[in-house]
């Protein structure tokens, strides 16, 4: 996973942040933390700018929630409900998640949508109910992209820091890069393995 981010970042640049971040959000388990953090560690070696690195990597963010927000705005309670339930598994969320997240959005609001995207856990699961409510599209990708913005340059301030400490050391940097990937694999497989269906009430 680490290879594959690096070669891509590096012979892609700001364009393959861009599709990367944007898979991130739809293909599990590919973490932005690995992404976004390797582009700061560029930043602090000179090989990419803050500001292009953010806004190519805030756009890719931005346009991968689209599809979950699109899926659940178009069909409803009444037909994603038996898709989560089908592939709920290899999602690692429930239903039962999904409705808890959209009762909360509905009384809280769009500002939901924009904590969530700063959040690790619910960064893209908190499409699917701004869909089901029908949140008008321009408030969506507003505040995803706010969002996603604020955590982005969380990631890459880290990245740069880490770059700056390990500037003569690529071995161990590239090992930190690697355990962040890992981290990221590992707690979706974790997820996986002790996934359980909620019963349903009698």
């Amino acid at each position: 996973m680490q290879g594959f981010i690096t070669h891509a970042i590096v012979d892609g640049g700001y364009l393959a942040i861009l599709m990367l971040m944007a898979l991130e959000n739809i293909i599990p388990p590919i973490p932005s933390e690995a992404i976004m953090g390797l582009g700061g560690v560029m930043v602090a070696r000179g090989r990419l700018e803050f500001w292009p690195l953010l806004v190519f990597g805030t756009i890719g963010s931005t346009l991968g929630n689209l599809p979950w927000f699109w899926l659940a705005n178009r069909w409803g309670y009444r037909r994603l409900e038996p898709f989560i339930r089908r592939w709920g598994r290899w999602l690692t969320v429930e239903w039962h998640d999904i409705e808890n997240a959209s009762r909360f959005l509905r009384r809280h609001g769009q500002w939901v949508v924009l904590a969530g995207r700063c959040s690790p856990f619910f960064r893209t699961l908190i499409s699917i109910p701004a869909g089901l409510a029908h949140m008008k599209l321009w408030r969506f990708l507003a505040f995803t992209f706010i969002g996603g913005a604020l955590w982005n340059v969380l990631l890459i301030a880290g990245g740069s820091l880490l770059g700056r400490y390990f500037d003569k050391s690529q071995q161990a940097l590239g090992w930190v890069i690697a355990a962040t990937a890992a981290i990221g694999v590992a707690f979706y497989l974790w997820r996986l393995a002790t996934w359980r269906r909620r019963e349903e009430p009698a």
